[in-house]
């Protein structure tokens, strides 16, 4: 059996990550053969966050500039990814 190892950098709370993982985790049932070994390194997407946090949705909207309907439709699009 051949060993691959996959470097996985992500933020433990962002949610594309998490489809990454969930998706990897799919792609490696359909190969047969290879033993993965997944080895995580943290990275913080957003350093600068203060410790009480901020909403969701006001974080976002202020990061990438979007409206509240923009918004929105990102999120259909994130919860329609993870339930692939």
């Amino acid at each position: 059996m051949q060993k691959v190892t996959v470097n996985m950098v992500s933020d433990v709370v962002c949610p594309w990550c998490i489809v990454g993982y969930q998706r990897l985790q799919q792609a490696i049932k359909m190969v047969e053969g290879i033993d993965v070994d997944i080895k995580f390194y943290p990275f913080e997407l957003n350093p600068s966050m203060p410790e009480e946090g901020q909403n969701l949705r006001e974080h976002i909207m202020e990061k990438y500039g979007i409206s509240e309907q923009q918004s929105a439709e990102n999120r259909a699009r994130l919860v329609k990814a993870v339930t692939i």
